[in-house]
């Protein structure tokens, strides 16, 4: 007993020491937060803007809790808005020389993100300040921002990868199978492919067949994009005979990368800062070599754009992440959550218009149908709504937008997917290999219906499809009304398709393209707003550790050297894909939701940073 009680005092000792360590470092943190929020942050005269791009762009940051602060590994997230508004900034700015674009371990944001990002960096050039780039490798998002830069540079171990847009998709047919699991499927439309990760073990020939079309516009964008940037580039001949180059350039693939156009020069990072030094001066330790005159991202914003702000006349409410029905943090679209800020937008006197930014797959038709009632509330106050499509604004996702005014989108902004379906899955079979079976009585033929264990009847499988092609209808009636559409015309459009923002435009889903600030413009333009037009955007209340969190570099990307990225967004795009399939499958029965979306998103996990970690290691 002696020595029981002696192993169970060192375990209770081990314990409090963590837990003291614990407490040790969230305080320590929290007082350096408190420190650095009270300080006066100053932008160095002829400093250079350094934008260290590590993790995922996104539009809405997921707020993270003390715990998951202090444990790190998961992908931090840079708001698109933020690096928007500090590059506009730059561009004015006398105290900034030059901006720095820090890649190597970036790990996208979404073709429509990058697209508003590269427009910023060409404002910033025009303002004759250099932009330069580092990274030790480029994949296709960190090389469409590098291209936008007057020097981009490459370590001499790494070189450019590009792959251009692609989708891989994850059936469970088999599995569903193997686990003796059935699951009832209802939807409308030929195009609805949300439901055959259940149905089937590949995509369909119609699904296959919308997918390319959405991958080419996506691609024929990107080439684009990239055009602007260095006219005399040829993307296309570049990458078709870039395995041939490969294979005669031998090993060293910087300097292929650097003879093609692709970069401009290659160097390890000593160099790169050195040429930052001649370009800035030296920093506050000269004598570091890779020191230069420089400031962060986040003490920018503190420094410039504070109380920016101030008197705004637009308001911007986020509808980012899965579409749910109640309440729910920001990475997530919580129907009364968005609904309560859009309430907040129409009882300020001083906000004029409202733009709704959506990037959200969809989810819950009743919960898109809230936000949607809400924007509609706005335009009944005499608050004109804009809706801007980020990156993937589909199905429940577009549903909110038809409450707009006016709908902008990026060319490659992914929407559409005007479509319904519903999921219930059965356990009969699965518990019946535990030995458990049910049995039950009842009163009319929908008397314990629908019935996870024994399985749907007749009745109450006409009512569920009847239910899904109600909602449909109603979608198809809410596009064509919104739109001044023929319903016939929608119908043709509809069934669940995924468009990119190019067809979209053509197709009269969206009225014209253009990011956010162009949206925020378009709001003031239907206001009648005239001179400089503010924005503001109007979010759930902060946490005093979110607002201290905030612009705090306390997570770090786990990803231990640039040349794992690719599997490592591939890991977080897998989350992303499992996530969306359990949401689907144990959700609300009828829904509004893109499922294949989550491979054209940003390679990260807001809503279940749990299930992220878990595919990280």
């Amino acid at each position: 007993m002696t020595f029981l009680g002696g192993i169970w005092r060192v375990l209770v000792g081990i314990k409090d020491a963590l837990a003291l360590l614990f407490l040790l470092l969230f305080f320590g943190g929290l007082a350096a937060a408190l420190s650095l929020r009270g300080a006066t942050v100053k932008v160095p005269d002829g400093a250079a803007l350094v934008l260290d791009l590590e993790g995922a762009l996104v539009d809405q940051a997921t707020p993270l809790s003390p715990l998951a602060a202090v444990d790190g590994g998961l992908p931090p997230e840079i708001e698109v808005r933020d690096v928007t508004r500090a590059l506009e900034a730059a561009a004015q700015d006398r105290a900034v020389k030059a901006v720095v674009l820090d890649l190597d371990g970036f790990l996208g944001g979404g073709l429509a993100n990058l697209e508003a990002v590269g427009r910023s960096l060409q404002r910033v050039r025009r303002a004759g300040k250099p932009v330069l780039a580092y990274a030790t490798v480029y994949f296709d998002d960190s090389w469409y921002l590098a291209a936008h830069a007057n020097e981009v540079w490459v370590n001499p171990l790494g070189t450019v990868a590009l792959s251009g847009p692609g989708a891989t998709n994850l059936y469970f047919r088999n599995a569903l199978q193997k686990l003796k699991l059935d699951v009832e499927v209802f939807r409308v439309g030929t195009f609805k492919s949300a439901v055959e990760p259940f149905t089937r073990t590949e995509a369909s020939p119609e699904a296959e067949a919308a997918d390319q079309a959405l991958v080419d516009d996506l691609w024929r964008a990107y080439r684009d994009g990239i055009k602007a940037a260095r006219p005399s580039l040829d993307l296309d001949a570049l990458v078709k005979g870039w395995p041939a180059r490969v294979q005669s350039a031998g090993p060293d693939l910087a300097t292929l990368a650097r003879e093609a156009g692709l970069v401009d020069r290659v160097g390890p990072r000593l160099e790169f800062a050195r040429r930052l030094r001649q370009l800035v001066g030296e920093g506050d330790d000269p004598d570091r070599a890779d020191d230069f005159k420089r400031i962060g991202l986040p003490e920018y914003l503190a420094a410039r754009l504070r109380d920016a702000d101030r008197e705004a006349q637009v308001a911007i409410v986020h509808v980012a992440g899965p579409i749910v029905d109640g309440e729910a943090p920001e990475g997530q679209a919580g129907a009364r959550s968005v609904a309560d800020l859009v309430e907040r937008a129409i009882a300020d006197d001083e906000v004029k218009a409202l733009v709704l930014r959506i990037s959200s797959p969809g989810g819950s038709a009743t919960a898109a149908d809230v936000i949607r009632e809400a924007a509609l509330a706005a335009k009944a106050a005499g608050k004109p709504v804009v809706a801007s499509l980020g990156p993937v604004a589909a199905s429940g996702g577009y549903w909110v937008a038809t409450a707009a005014d006016r709908i902008l989108a990026e060319r490659s902004s992914i929407t559409g997917s005007i479509g319904v379906f519903g999921i219930v899955p059965i356990f009969g079979r699965t518990l019946a290999e535990l030995g458990i079976t049910s049995d039950g009585v009842g009163t009319t033929p929908y008397s314990r219906q629908p019935n996870l264990i024994e399985g749907l009847n007749a009745p109450a499988r006409d009512l569920i499809q009847a239910s899904v092609e109600n909602v449909y209808r109603r979608f198809v009636n809410l596009v064509a009304q919104a739109r001044r559409l023929p319903p016939f015309e929608v119908e043709r459009i509809a069934e669940g398709r995924v468009w990119s923002g190019l067809a979209a435009e053509r197709l009269k889903l969206v009225d014209s393209f253009g990011g956010l600030d162009t949206a925020v413009a378009e709001a003031g333009r239907l206001a009648k707003l005239e001179g400089v037009i503010k924005a503001k955007e109007i979010r759930q209340p902060r946490s005093l550790f979110d607002q201290l969190l905030a612009g705090r570099t306390w997570v770090r990307s786990p990803v231990p050297d640039p040349l794992g990225l690719p599997a490592h967004a591939a890991r977080l795009r897998l989350a992303v894909g499992v996530r969306s399939a359990l949401e689907a499958a144990t959700g609300p029965w009828v829904q509004a939701r893109c499922l294949a979306c989550a491979a054209f998103a940003a390679p990260t996990n807001p809503p279940s940073r749990a299930l992220a970690r878990s595919a990280l290691r």
